[in-house]
């Protein structure tokens, strides 16, 4: 079962890092659309992209969250 497990955790966890880094790019961008536009009254698409990227993350940590607990349920049982 680990077998299998292993896979898919480090698999979440280079999503995690991916969406991370795009979120901190689109970050990036909006502060430096806000800095010439001198506007933030409102959410610009990079904000949206910001916002979507950093949902995905906190969904792909759940996810390998849950994929270590289930690890460390079959490996106190005994099986592989």
């Amino acid at each position: 079962m680990n077998y299998l497990l292993i896979p898919i955790l480090l698999i979440l966890m280079g999503l995690v890092a991916f969406s991370l880094v795009k979120g901190i790019v689109a970050f990036l961008k909006t502060t430096k659309i806000d800095l010439e536009t001198g506007e933030s009254s409102t959410a610009t698409d990079m904000q949206l992209a910001q916002n979507k990227a950093m949902f995905a993350r906190i969904k792909y940590q759940a996810l390998a969250i849950v994929v270590v607990f289930v690890i460390g349920i079959v490996a106190s049982s005994g099986g592989n």
